[in-house]
């Protein structure tokens, strides 16, 4: 039942329920989350503009079946609008690759650094020189692989050895290793 009061002042009557919650603190709660669900309402369409579009997010994984990739070939692939090269190493590449001191590499990175453990074969690298964004030779059939057995660059000379390592020319950097995992014995996603 509701009840008359007066309230300090004298001045103002007020209704008061019989838990003692006034008309008055109802009505500006009810005010304050009806702005605040406008609010929310208005700036939602905002945040989400922010985020990346429908065709990017497409982009964002690549799933690969290398299961017709023997030791020895490569393959080019495309993820984000990138070359990538997938390579099976041979056992003699992956010797080669290991045989050299890391403390004489200009990016020093060891092919265990490079590749997931147990898959020291499967190299996964961006098909992107490091000096100033060309794509390396060396990937397919009668291309030149360079005097270290792995990528070449023609535009100005970078040459990378079998675990995609920088050896000579101008390029500051290894070729980069996306992110990616096994999603099965045959298949790889990047990204």
């Amino acid at each position: 039942m509701a009840t008359l009061e007066q309230s300090a002042e004298g001045s103002e009557n007020t209704v008061a329920t019989g838990d003692g919650v006034r008309r008055r603190d109802f009505l500006n709660v009810a005010a304050v989350s009806f702005a605040g669900v406008g609010a929310v309402a208005a700036i939602a369409p905002m945040v989400v503009q922010f985020g990346p579009p429908a065709d990017v997010l497409a982009l964002a994984t690549a799933e690969v079946d290398i299961s017709k990739i023997l030791p020895g070939q490569a393959i080019k692939t495309v993820w984000r609008k990138q070359p990538v090269f997938i390579r099976n190493l041979t056992p003699a590449e992956i010797a080669a690759a290991n045989a050299v001191p890391v403390s004489e590499l200009r990016d020093p990175e060891s092919l265990a650094q490079r590749t997931k453990p147990g898959k020291q074969n499967w190299l996964i690298t961006l098909g992107v020189c490091t000096h100033l964004g060309c794509v390396p030779l060396g990937v397919g059939e009668g291309e030149n692989k360079g005097p270290f057995g792995g990528y070449f660059c023609p535009c100005h000379g970078s040459a990378y050895d079998t675990a995609a390592r920088i050896r000579s020319g101008p390029a500051p950097k290894n070729l980069m290793v996306p992110e990616y995992k096994f999603a099965s014995e045959t298949v790889v996603q990047i990204g």
